[in-house]
C-alpha cells in the first residue's frame, strides 16, 4: 500500500460536514455565511486560557492575510489551512503527487489529502507559537487551543463551501481586513491613552480650526487601491478557441491578474519568515547580524526583542518600518523642507523602503513564475487541458505543441506584469495605508468580494431561472 493510499485511509476516519442532498436555497447560503462569519469575529476576541504575557505583534501583516488575531482562538487563523492547500497544490503541480484533477475520483483524491494535511498543519502551527514564544504559557495548553481554533475554522470553511456563498477562508480573510479597517476609521477611546479612530481625529481638528487632511490619506489610497484592482481584474487577452469538429467558437482569457495575489502571499509570508529567524538568531555571531538586515530590507521595524544581548545600541537607528512612510514624509518636508530628507533617520527609512520594494517586486516575480510551472498553469498544462476538452486555436494544426507555441507569446509576459503589479501595489499600499490596513489585505478584500458578487449574481441568476441550474453548476 503506498503512501498517498495510506494517507487516504486514514483521512476517511476525519470528520466532515455533509453535503446537502437538495439546493440550497440563496437566503439560506447567506444565513450561513453570516453564521460562519459571527462565528470567526468571536473566536477572535476570545482570549487562550493559560497565557501569561502579551502575545507579541511583529506579524501583525501577516495575521491580517491569515484572518488571526495573536493571544486568541485564532493565533494561528486560516495559515494552516492555507499553507496545505498550497503546498498539496504545488506538489500535485510538480508531478510529485500523481493525481489527475480532471478525474472526479482524483478530485476526491485530492480532497481527503487536502482534509487530512490541514489537520496536521493546524497541529504544527498550534504549537510552534508557543515553542518560538510568540504566545507566552504552557506550551502544550496553548498549543492544543490554538491547534482546536484552527481546525474550528477549517470546518467553518467546509461548512461554507457546502451550504454558503463563496469559501470560508475567503469570507475570514475579506471580514478581518473590513473589520480592521472599520476599527481604524471609527475607533471610539475606552482606555486611557487610546488613540481615536482616523473619522474621529479629523473631525477633532476640523472643529479645532486646523483640518488635518493629511489623516484622511490612507483612506483616500484605500479606496484608489480598490479601484484599481477592480479595473485590473477585468483587464484581459482573449484568445479564440474553437471546440469540436463543427468549430464552435469561444474565447480563453489571460487575465492580467492570471496569478491573483498568490505571490504577494507567499513573498510576505517569506519576510514574516525573517522575523522568526531574526528572534531565534539573534545571539548568533554574523548570522543574527545578516537575518536582522534582511529583516529591516524586508520592510520590517527591529525591535527590542529582534536584537542582541551584547551591542544593542548599534541596532536602534534600525527600529523604523515602511507602515506610514508617505505621511512622515509629507509632514517632515513640510515642516523642514526638502532637506529633512538627507537626515540620516528619513535617509534610512527612504533606504529601506526602496529596498523593499526592489526585494518585494523581485520575489513576487519568482513565486509568480513559480506558482504557474507548479501549479498547473503554465503553457504546457493549459494546452493539455485545451486538448483533452476537445479545444484547439482556430487557424492552426491540432497539436498541442502548436498551442504551447501560442500560450508562451502571454502567459510569460502577463505573468512577469500580473507580479509586478501587485507588488508595487501591495508595497505602495504598505507604506500608505498606516495602519488602517496592509496593501495586500486590500488586494485580498477586492479580489474575494469581487468573486462574492459574481456567485451571488450567479445564484441570483440561477434561481430566478431554474433551467439555468444544469448549465451554471
Amino acid at each position: 500500500m503506498s503512501l498517498t493510499e495510506i494517507a487516504i485511509r486514514i483521512a476517511s476516519y476525519i470528520p466532515e460536514v455533509k453535503r446537502p442532498e437538495v439546493e440550497v436555497p440563496l437566503k439560506r447560503r447567506i444565513m450561513w455565511s453570516a453564521l460562519a462569519l459571527l462565528v470567526f469575529f468571536i473566536m477572535g476576541n476570545v482570549a487562550l486560557v493559560g497565557l501569561t504575557g502579551r502575545a507579541k505583534e511583529e506579524l501583525a501583516m501577516v495575521q491580517e492575510i491569515f484572518g488571526s488575531t495573536t493571544g486568541t482562538l485564532v493565533t494561528a487563523g486560516i495559515g494552516p489551512i492555507v499553507f496545505a492547500s498550497l503546498m498539496l497544490q504545488l506538489l500535485v503541480g510538480a508531478k510529485i503527487i500523481e493525481i489527475n484533477l480532471a478525474d472526479p475520483r482524483g478530485r476526491a483524491t485530492f480532497q481527503s489529502l487536502q482534509k487530512l494535511a490541514a489537520i496536521l498543519f493546524c497541529f504544527f502551527e498550534g504549537f510552534v507559537y508557543p515553542l518560538s514564544r510568540w504566545v507566552e504559557g504552557d506550551i502544550f495548553i496553548l498549543g492544543l487551543q490554538i491547534a482546536f481554533g484552527s481546525i474550528i475554522l477549517f470546518y467553518l470553511d467546509d461548512l461554507v463551501g457546502k451550504y454558503g456563498i463563496g469559501s470560508g477562508i475567503g469570507l475570514f480573510i475579506a471580514g478581518g481586513v473590513t473589520y480592521r479597517v472599520f476599527w481604524q476609521l471609527f475607533r471610539i477611546p475606552l482606555k486611557e491613552g487610546e488613540t481615536p479612530g482616523i473619522i474621529l481625529r479629523f473631525i477633532t481638528t476640523w472643529f479645532a480650526g486646523q483640518p488635518d487632511f493629511l489623516l484622511l490619506m490612507p483612506l483616500l489610497i484605500a479606496i484608489a487601491m480598490f479601484l484599481v484592482v477592480i479595473y485590473a481584474q477585468a483587464m484581459h487577452v482573449n484568445i479564440p478557441i474553437t471546440l469540436g469538429r463543427k468549430g464552435l467558437g469561444g474565447r480563453y482569457p489571460v487575465r492580467l491578474l492570471y496569478v491573483s495575489v498568490i505571490p504577494v502571499i507567499f513573498a510576505t509570508a517569506l519576510f514574516a519568515n525573517f522575523v522568526i529567524l531574526a528572534s531565534i538568531f539573534k545571539d548568533v555571531p554574523v548570522l543574527g547580524d545578516a537575518v536582522r538586515y534582511l529583516t529591516w530590507a524586508t520592510g520590517n521595524p527591529i525591535t527590542a526583542e529582534l536584537m542582541p544581548s551584547q551591542g544593542a545600541g548599534q541596532w536602534s537607528k534600525f527600529s523604523t518600518s515602511i507602515s506610514g512612510l508617505f505621511e512622515e514624509v509629507i509632514r517632515q518636508v513640510g515642516a523642514q523642507g526638502f532637506g529633512v530628507i538627507f537626515q540620516e533617520t528619513m535617509a534610512l527609512r527612504l533606504i529601506q523602503a526602496f529596498v523593499y520594494i526592489i526585494l518585494l517586486t523581485v520575489f513576487c516575480i519568482i513565486f509568480g513564475k513559480l506558482w504557474v510551472l507548479m501549479g498547473g498553469q503554465s503553457p504546457e498544462d493549459i494546452a493539455e487541458q485545451l486538448e483533452s476538452s476537445g479545444m484547439y486555436i482556430p487557424g492552426f494544426r491540432r497539436d498541442s505543441r502548436v498551442t504551447v507555441k501560442i500560450l508562451n507569446r502571454y502567459i510569460p509576459t502577463i505573468t512577469i506584469i500580473g507580479s509586478v503589479f501587485v507588488a508595487l501595489l501591495a508595497g505602495i499600499g504598505n507604506m500608505a495605508l498606516k495602519g488602517l490596513a496592509s496593501g495586500t489585505g486590500i488586494l485580498l478584500t477586492v479580489g474575494i468580494v469581487y468573486n462574492l458578487y459574481e456567485q451571488l449574481a450567479r445564484f441570483k441568476l440561477r434561481d430566478m431561472h431554474p433551467l439555468l441550474k444544469k448549465f451554471l453548476r
